[in-house]
């Protein structure tokens, strides 16, 4: 009995410490210690004050450097010698800075970025103001202050916001000036409220603001919450706990956050409200570029409106004297429509040119292109055309009668999502591919027009940064990855495939990860990483672990999840893609469907081809709108899917913003006769019965984007159904809590408990590297 007892203690201690190597195996190849074996991998330009230079900070094998480079010539240099700068810095902070991890990323030139001998750098709560002639560094307290400003184009002004009013003050110094004398809690200028955590982390907001050209006016948004209903927060970590509330409106809200232009003149310190009714200020245009634009020659307003729901957009034009305002021209759709505006802060698809001809972008075709329209309203001409769509406008040359913009699905012998660099004629003519590498092109354009910094890769091909001309030619090549430290860790790329949606004909793109110990005869559980979007497609295209290829919170652990013996899987369902408006709003009204069945279609095509998929053991896990279709997965098909993990989900969206159920579910219609609405069956809590296998809820306390009542209220439906689940709390956690180490160890244990049947080692300690 005791040779027996000490044999399964011994068992035991065996595997707790086989657990132990392949959590610290899998730690590895977690985003934040991944990228840091990636060297020579991107260019975030910051120009100068001139516009014809820039400068970047870039990760070498001897830490970050700071270079500088001319876009006409492609010639590089080093800014400054880093070992001298940290002596200096050392001295004046009375502290030892190593050259190899200067303590700042980012600085500014003196004097308002016109001297470029002498830079301002924060560390910390310190500033210093070091010479880069003879490196000396001293202490200052002339660091631009950390208030949003918005600088006018001559240079002249910072605007701000200040009491909800909006600010002016000159850049050379003097007195504020006050614009504004009106705006009042609940209806102020150039915002709406504070979140709950901006207010907790003091975070400033920058106004929404627009300069005209000549720097005399402003294009001023206000944003008027009254009426609009209130969530409230709580903090429960201090002794007496902290309540929060913030205006939120939901779906079926008769009022909700609405928003207003106002046109305000410098000289004249007087403002007009631009004619037009208050549109939904929390609508899909708010989360891309700028909605509103001046024509060039300052005198006249051009501005997105878009109605609730929103099922028409309208571009309308004002006289900022008067405020009067007109319809130019409007798209309508039976769903939505995507209007001129990218879903995530793209960039803004719409352009007025000197001539007063307007560049739209419209679906009306079916799928998103170019239309040129005169100062009037009446349509030119087509400029795009074809079953591709256009996906960012870089910049016109109109001059040359030219558009730069990035478009995807043209090109037959790649990837459909790659986005790629074309330039064309206004007048529809002349199509040209500029990006001729078979990859994933991410466009930065100089502000001169003539150059763009173009940085490519794939999933498993690292990233080159050129600059290129605008006839496509590689004027310098900036950067080249160096992926050899990541791949002397086993680190192994993830790999793209291809399947046939749930109809059998409609191609649809994935990524699949394996453990660097694959062994293509043994049989591996499958956990699918799923976000539903609408309209996002959570796969990454370009290199990955990359800090910029894919920023949607917990993709970036999905190789270190698959190192712990798993499969691991992204899919691009129907309705992610932006490749035709019939197979983005497939689902529309029906947010419940979130693609699952393409995803039980795609798994099953992948078992078949791989028979190392176990598809008895299938996991899902998501974050957000990813968590409403992880844990819709396992009530849809609960034969199918075994274990899943669901952080921060907006399970029913009648508690998530108007914004967003509105445009994807259609406006909240109550059924008095049957008590419900158009939006209950898409809800999780809706199909709580159905639950047969593991699934762990995780939400944090303070998320004010997703707030977690939803989650609540899906657990009383579950406990109602007398179901078995893993719910937990995150305390004063918002909604990223995917990059909570706590998190993604429990995320780690429940899918080794439950898919690998294997017993995790106890409070295992995840923590990212110190900065």
């Amino acid at each position: 009995m005791r040779r027996a007892l000490t044999g399964l203690l011994l068992l035991a201690a065996a595997r707790s410490a086989s657990a132990q190597v392949d959590y610290h195996r899998a730690e590895q190849f977690l985003t934040w210690n991944s990228t840091r074996l990636i060297y020579n991998d991107q260019v975030a330009p910051t120009w100068y004050a001139d516009s014809t230079r820039f400068w970047y900070r870039v990760h070498t094998p001897t830490g970050f450097r700071f270079l500088s480079v001319t876009p006409s010539t492609g010639a590089k240099s080093q800014l400054f010698d880093n070992a001298r700068l940290a002596a200096a810095l050392s001295v004046a902070g009375d502290t030892a800075i190593q050259p190899t991890k200067l303590p700042f990323q980012t600085f500014t030139f003196d004097q308002d970025g016109k001297n470029e001998r002498a830079i301002l750098v924060r560390i910390g709560k310190r500033a210093f103001r070091c010479e880069l002639a003879g490196y000396q560094c001293a202490k200052t307290d002339t660091l631009p202050s950390q208030m949003r400003f918005v600088r006018s184009p001559d240079g002249q002004w910072n605007a701000f916001t200040a009491g909800n009013n909006l600010w002016v003050r000159p850049v050379a110094g003097g007195d504020s000036i006050q614009l504004t004398t009106d705006g009042a809690e609940l209806y102020g200028y150039g915002h709406g409220s504070p979140r709950p955590n901006q207010v907790r982390q003091k975070r400033p907001s920058r106004p929404n603001v627009i300069w005209s050209p000549d720097s005399k006016r402003l294009l001023v948004s206000r944003v008027d919450e009254r009426g609009v209903q209130t969530l409230g927060l709580i903090s429960m970590t201090t002794v007496r706990p902290v309540t929060y509330t913030y205006p939120y409106a939901m779906p079926g809200d008769s009022i909700v956050e609405r928003l207003e232009w106002y046109a305000v003149d410098i000289g004249a310190k007087s403002s007009k409200r631009i004619d037009a009714p208050a549109q939904p200020a929390m609508a899909f245009y708010n989360f891309g570029g700028q909605s509103a634009q001046w024509n060039p020659g300052s005198d006249r307003i051009f501005f997105a409106h878009v109605d609730r729901g929103p099922k028409r957009v309208r571009l309308m034009s004002a006289d900022p004297t008067t405020g009067a305002a007109r319809t130019l021209l409007a798209d309508s759709s039976s769903s939505y429509v995507i209007g001129s505006v990218d879903l995530f802060g793209q960039g803004t698809n719409w352009k007025v040119l000197k001539n007063g001809d307007i560049l739209w972008l419209s679906e009306r075709d079916g799928f998103a292109h170019f239309y040129r329209y005169s100062a009037d309203g009446t349509l030119k001409n087509q400029v795009t055309s074809g079953g591709w769509v256009v996906s960012a406008l870089h910049w016109v040359d109109e001059t040359t009668g030219r558009i730069y913009f990035s478009g995807k699905g043209r090109e037959s012998d790649r990837h459909a999502d790659y986005a790629q660099l074309y330039s064309v004629g206004l007048d529809g003519s002349g199509l040209t591919l500029l990006s001729p590498e078979k990859a994933h092109h991410a466009i930065t354009p100089i502000p001169s027009g003539k150059y763009f910094i173009d940085t490519y890769s794939t999933v498993s091909d690292p990233p080159v940064v050129v600059i290129r001309g605008v006839d496509g030619r590689v004027v310098a090549e900036l950067e080249r990855a160096n992926i050899d430290a990541l791949r002397a860790t086993g680190w192994r790329s993830g790999e793209v495939f291809t399947a046939k949606a749930r109809d059998g004909v409609t191609d649809v793109w994935g990524t699949i990860w394996k453990p660097s110990h694959y062994d293509s005869t043994k049989r591996y559980p499958i956990i699918d990483h799923i976000y539903p979007g609408p309209l996002i497609t959570p796969t990454p295209k370009a290199f990955f672990p990359n800090r910029e290829a894919f920023t949607y919170p917990l993709a970036g652990q999905v190789q270190a999840l698959a190192e712990l013996g798993f499969i691991v899987v992204s899919i691009d369902a129907i309705g992610n893609t932006g490749r035709a408006k019939a197979l983005n709003t497939l689902w529309y009204g029906n947010m419940g469907d979130n693609g699952i069945p393409d995803h039980v279609a795609v798994i099953k095509q992948l078992a078949s081809r791989m028979p190392s998929i176990d598809l008895d053991r299938v996991g899902i896990y998501g974050h957000s709108g990813g968590a409403f279709a992880s844990t819709g997965a396992m009530l849809r098909y609960p034969d199918f899917f075994k274990v899943a993990v669901s952080t921060a989900g907006n399970h029913d969206n009648r508690t998530y913003y108007s914004g967003w159920g509105e445009r994807f579910q259609g406006l909240l219609v109550r059924d008095t006769l049957r008590n419900t609405d158009n939006y209950a069956a898409s809800a999780n809590r809706t199909l709580a019965s159905n639950l047969k296998g593991k699934l762990f809820l995780m939400h944090g306390d303070l998320d004010d984007n997703v707030h977690p009542g939803g989650t609540v209220a899906l657990v009383d439906a579950l406990i109602k159904a007398d179901k078995t689940f893993d719910f937990m709390v995150i305390p004063d956690a918002d909604h990223g809590i995917t990059q909570h180490p706590w998190v993604i160890r429990r995320t780690w244990d429940y899918f080794v408990q439950h898919l690998l049947g294997k017993t995790p080692p106890d409070n295992f300690s995840i923590a990212p590297p110190p900065t």
